[in-house]
């Protein structure tokens, strides 16, 4: 039953989001209006109705209001009752391609959970490095600006530093838009240098961010139970099914109580290894209190 209405939640997502963007095109709008509109009422009749059950539903309701989703689940039944009553604010409904947002409240339930988890946590580990990498980025692109804007000058449409730089962001990035370009020859050879360069720097992030994946994969503590794997490094039991983590595997074909005995035999060699050193040492003081007592009768 749950499944089937996350599954109609994201059928009546997706067609809000694609009468919004219908409405946008004049043709359509101007035949199909009214049926774009009596689809939108419908729409923000069901989300203002799932809004208010999970407003008085939640454990506490100022919390979930001004969680993320909450402000995503008011803002995508607002601007309709908005324009309802101001023609003027007829442009806040395109406020409502944020309802698109709540899918990643229908997926979060899915088992694509952990995934996401190892993605979250690979960017923070990243986030570090990349920020050192975009300052560097920074200060490449104004270097590069500043030099643009002196060997090219205000004739070639370099009229300022920001212009200059703004060329070089276009350039260093491969997006090169055409509207401009360097003329003169050191120009060139210079503008070459950052296309090259910029190569480069679609690389460096991408490489950083998979090998934080790859190690949050290979350092991820896997539940012998049910395989969940989105665990902090010092977590002692399952987010899931609560098993213990820290449990030995089990031999296969060993039984419960088996396993349990095995986690008991260390402790009982322990035991026995220290009864046997305690024993040992009375045994051997003994020994030399028997030879003091012989001594002493030879004498």
């Amino acid at each position: 039953m749950g499944r089937a209405f996350d599954l109609m939640l994201i059928a009546v997502i997706l067609t809000s989001v694609a009468t919004v963007m219908l409405n946008s095109v004049h043709s359509l709008r101007e035949r199909y209006g009214d049926l774009f509109f009596a689809l939108e009422l419908g729409i923000t009749a069901i989300f203002t109705v799932e809004y208010a059950l999970r407003l008085i539903c939640a454990p506490n309701r100022w919390s979930y209001a001004k969680s993320f989703f909450g402000i995503v689940d008011l803002l995508s039944v607002l601007p309709t009752y908005i324009a309802l009553f101001s023609a003027d604010a007829h442009y806040l409904m395109i406020v409502r391609i944020l309802r698109l947002m709540r899918i990643f409240r229908i997926l979060k339930l899915a088992r694509f959970l952990h995934e996401a988890e190892a993605l979250k946590r690979a960017l923070q580990l990243s986030l570090p490095k990349i920020t050192v990498f975009a300052a560097a980025i920074c200060a490449i692109v104004v270097i590069v600006g500043a030099l643009m804007y002196v060997v090219e000058g205000e004739e070639h449409g370099f009229s300022n530093i920001p212009i200059s730089i703004y060329w070089a962001i276009v350039t260093l990035t491969t997006v090169g838009y055409g509207d401009m370009s360097p003329k003169t020859p050191l120009g060139q050879f210079l503008s070459c240098i950052v296309m090259m360069l910029g190569y480069a720097i679609i690389a460096v992030p991408t490489g950083i961010v998979s090998v934080q994946l790859n190690q949050v994969n290979n350092t991820a503590t896997a539940c012998k139970k049910c395989g969940e794997k989105s665990h902090e490094r010092d977590s002692s039991f399952c987010r899931i099914c609560g098993n213990n983590l820290l449990a030995p595997t089990p031999a296969p074909g060993s039984t419960p109580e088996s396993a349990d005995a095995s986690l008991v035999v260390p402790d009982k060699i322990g035991t026995l290894e220290t009864e046997l050193s305690l024993y040992t040492n009375q045994l051997e003081r003994r020994n030399r209190l028997e030879r003091r007592n012989q001594v002493e009768r030879r004498k």
